[in-house]
């Protein structure tokens, strides 16, 4: 007998719909709450490691992916001022996948594709509510909703990203999320000629990406150090985002900069981390994803292993015979793959910050997106 028949999701991100799918699939009453009464996903592209595709294949979006996203093959870093490359960095294949090892989509089509199969597989999805307040006891979790209502679950999954409400709620005193120093700025554009798969410019203070999104399609990421966690104005982002640019004199971001408007989709975002440390649960009530282990994008894992943290624990969930039997087997999962990429992205981030050995960085590029490829 699974350990829970009836089960609360705080939350519809890719993690917290990950975990709903699953378990409304395996047979659990899965109720599914999100603040944003449009169930929006900002952004744009979303780069992502080839075992985020094997996740898709768990979760049974694989061939929706293969319609609307891009897998191509290798990591390619140039010079900045000629175009020249430095070095390609595989990026091993996931098996069972059929697709090579780097990916990338639209995030706001991934979050669409996730939502209907979040319906699709029965999930009861409440939208602009959130939890007013969640008392337990030894059999169950008594949950009060923003508009005056009340459930009773077996068990809560609180899925609600990097300002975590129910990890506010739940652990007062947990670690909040740190701003590691860098921000990232993010365009969608026509893919440049010469650019088939993951390609990065690296300069002084400055980190450029282009990655194919779908057909013709790409997103930019202009990864920046910034000592300051600044409010930058929305009329400010394309001037800031091309003068950025300029101290790339390489011919393709030369032509890249020339395109920019504000029809780009341009988005602003300092990289914050979080790495709490376990346990991730407060009695019945399971932590996961942003809420728990929030990454910076320099390993493009942080949807995956939020992803994965969704699947592995509805099916702890579903196949372990108590909630507190499935929460420990779930974190002994979980622990030291997330530490690895936090961790691993952070020292990234450091490197790059403090100008530091470019081969350490590539390295550490290679080792990590190796063991993503390893069983979760």
């Amino acid at each position: 007998m699974a350990a829970a028949r009836k089960v609360l999701v705080i939350g519809g991100g890719f993690s917290g719909m990950s975990a709903a799918i699953m378990l409304a699939r395996g047979g659990v009453e899965t109720d599914l709450v999100e603040i944003d009464a449009g169930w929006r996903s900002y952004g744009a592209g979303i780069s992502l490691h080839g075992a985020t595709l094997r996740a898709f294949a768990q979760l049974g979006i694989l061939d929706e992916f293969r319609a609307e996203g891009s897998a191509t093959d290798g990591l390619v870093v140039r010079l900045p001022h000629n175009d020249q490359v430095i070095v390609t960095i595989p990026t091993p294949p996931m098996p069972g996948t059929g697709l090579p090892g780097n990916a990338a989509i639209m995030r706001p089509a991934l979050a669409a594709i996730l939502a209907r199969a979040t319906r699709g597989a029965g999930v009861n999805v409440r939208l602009g509510l959130s939890f007013e307040a969640i008392a337990q006891d030894a059999d169950g979790v008594d949950v009060t909703f923003t508009d005056g209502s009340a459930a009773r679950y077996d068990a809560v999954i609180g899925a609600d990203g990097l300002y975590s409400k129910t990890r506010q709620v739940m652990m007062p005193d947990a670690p909040r999320p740190a701003y590691v120093g860098q921000a990232v700025w993010r365009a969608e554009l026509p893919t440049p000629e010469g650019i088939e798969t993951l390609n990065m410019w690296l300069g002084k203070g400055i980190k450029v990406g282009i990655n194919p999104v779908s057909a013709g399609r790409a997103y930019m990421f202009v990864t920046e150090d910034r000592p300051a966690n600044d409010w930058v104005d929305e009329a400010e982002l394309l001037p800031r985002m091309t003068a950025l640019l300029e101290q790339f004199p390489s011919p393709i971001l030369t032509r890249v900069k020339q395109g920019l408007s504000v029809q780009s989709k341009l988005i602003y975002r300092p990289l914050e981390r979080l790495l709490l440390p376990q346990p991730w649960n407060a009695g019945r009530v399971m932590l996961i994803g942003d809420a728990v282990h929030a990454t910076t994008p320099h390993l493009g894992a942080g949807a995956c292993i939020g992803m994965e943290d969704g699947i592995v624990l509805a099916g702890e969930l579903l196949g372990k015979p108590t909630v507190a039997e499935a929460f420990a087997a779930h974190q002994a999962r979980r622990w030291d793959r997330c530490a690895m990429v936090v961790e691993n992205s952070g020292r990234l981030s450091e490197i790059e910050i403090t100008g530091g050995d470019q081969a350490e960085h590539n390295a550490i590029m290679g080792r990590s997106m190796a063991a993503l490829t390893e069983p979760v």
